[in-house]
């Protein structure tokens, strides 16, 4: 995953930090000789993690850091800060044109995935602005290409205008433009041919295609995994066509991420968007300071929020509660909620969003089996209706046929079903204000405690609720 070798190597230089109670300036020295090899080995470019070590060492050597209470913690919010600043303090959301089209031209090298990610930033726009966007399969060169747009159009089920190979892109563009007027289209996105590396032939074609499009965002598609390289594609298309920002896919991949640290700073342009994963949902845009926490293994619950926000339905959420509350939850609601998860994505992703998660010793290779999760559907579709709404009747007999029907060994079906059983208590437990056990759950340490805490703090709350519905009721019936 990106950032993982980072991440490991500015904890493990931290950490010599945490350790003393009082920290010297040589102390900080050797520190930032750690941050700036982690750095250069995750592919940063030279410059920015020269300009990086030099702003934190000036800011963590000074009085008021080495003589605080808490020097690490102090360089750890200096670290987070500068590596927020480098990536661009904040998101930069996507240029608006006063009327109606919108214009978005993604441009690129070959094989970075430029139209995959026009298909996904169509998706999102009609998601979460109800946009009803044109696509103009302006790749003439690549073979499929257009294929592969028309394709995606087809599966986010948004219009795709194309002439053919035989057209000149310009002209592709120019009356798919006066298609998109005629249509009303608020948003048209621009695909445009790549080279495997920059041409002047390319950028004559991309140049005549902005002076006739005018678009509003000259959006880059960079390769995350290409390391330092994307850097240098970043810099040439700027020069050369003034690029409005840049996204990086492949984020998800085994790269080491300096990518996402160099290209701001180098080409000033800020990273609007990023790829993580091959499902079309999987375009998130770029928040510097999450990105940083994530980096600094401190998690990123704002976007575990969000996805979740996003996957999952408030109404079956209530119902699923009401379920709990009572114990009647069942394996329907089982494998429902198990659908909802992994729509969030790969678990192992979802945990190291976790503050803390990140550098847990117990989760350094945690990895969920996607076949064990499809194990126990098999066990769970293998049970007739009546056993999945009642799972007290599943006697030894019911277990062999399940176990027989499902392709799986007996011992397996009667451990999914006890563990089930387990949650199911323990949920019921949790909804009706019994947190017993809980610590030992989630351990017996600081975070068992903290964690129960906030748990007490959502009973009490709902308690709340709960005297405030009544009093209402009370009122209404008077």
């Amino acid at each position: 995953m990106a950032f993982e070798g980072l991440t490991e190597r500015l904890q493990q230089a931290i950490g010599k930090l945490k350790r003393k109670g009082k920290v010297s300036e040589s102390d900080v020295n050797e520190v930032m000789r750690e941050i700036r090899l982690a750095l250069l080995e995750a592919d940063v470019n030279f410059q920015v993690v020269k300009d990086f070590v030099k702003d934190v060492r000036k800011k963590a050597t000074g009085a008021k850091v080495l003589e605080s209470l808490t020097p690490a913690q102090q360089i750890v919010k200096i670290v987070n800060e500068q590596l927020t600043e480098v990536m661009g303090q904040e998101a930069v959301p996507l240029q608006k044109s006063e009327k109606i089209p919108t214009i978005i031209m993604m441009v690129g090298l070959q094989g970075a995935g430029k139209t995959t990610t026009l298909g996904k930033l169509a998706l999102k726009l009609k998601n979460e602005q109800h946009a009803r966007p044109l696509l103009i399969a302006g790749d003439v060169y690549r073979p499929a290409a257009i294929d592969q747009l028309q394709a995606l159009g087809q599966q986010i089920e948004a219009p795709v205008f194309s002439l053919g190979t035989d057209v000149s892109p310009v002209e592709i563009v120019r009356q798919g433009l006066e298609l998109a007027q005629e249509k009303k289209n608020d948003y048209v996105l621009i695909d445009t041919a790549g080279r495997l590396q920059i041409d002047q032939k390319l950028m004559d074609e991309l140049k005549q295609i902005t002076q006739l499009a005018h678009p509003d965002e000259t959006l880059l598609t960079v390769d995350a995994m290409t390391g330092q390289n994307a850097v240098e594609v970043a810099k040439g298309f700027n020069e050369q066509l003034n690029i409005t920002g840049v996204v990086l896919t492949k984020l998800d991949g085994d790269t080491r991420g300096g990518a996402a640290l160099s290209i701001r700073a180098v080409t000033g342009k800020p990273i609007k968007f990023i790829g993580q994963g091959e499902k079309m949902t999987d375009l998130d845009v770029f928040y510097p300071d999450r990105m940083a926490s994530r980096i600094l293994g401190m998690g990123d619950m704002l976007t575990l929020i969000e996805k979740a926000q996003q996957d999952f339905d408030e109404k079956k959420a209530a119902e699923m509660q009401e379920k709990m509350r009572e114990n009647s939850f069942d394996f329907n609601d089982f494998l429902d909620q198990m659908e909802q998860v992994q729509k969030m994505g790969p678990m192992d992703d979802l945990m190291k969003m976790i503050p803390g998660m990140a550098n847990n010793p117990a989760l350094k290779n945690f990895q969920i089996d996607e076949k064990q999760i499809a194990h126990i559907k098999a066990v769970v579709l293998s049970m007739t209706p009546q056993e999945r709404e009642q799972p007290d009747i599943l006697n030894p007999s019911r277990r062999r046929r399940i176990a027989g029907g499902s392709g799986r060994p007996i011992q397996e079906v009667n451990r999914m079903i006890k563990q089930f059983d387990q949650m199911k208590k323990m949920m019921s437990n949790i909804s009706k204000g019994n947190l017993n056990g809980m610590e030992g759950l989630l351990g017996n340490g600081l975070s068992g405690k903290m964690a129960k805490m906030s748990l007490n703090s959502m009973v009490r709350k709902n308690k709340k609720r709960k005297l405030k519905r009544l009093k209402k009721l009370k009122k209404r019936r008077k």
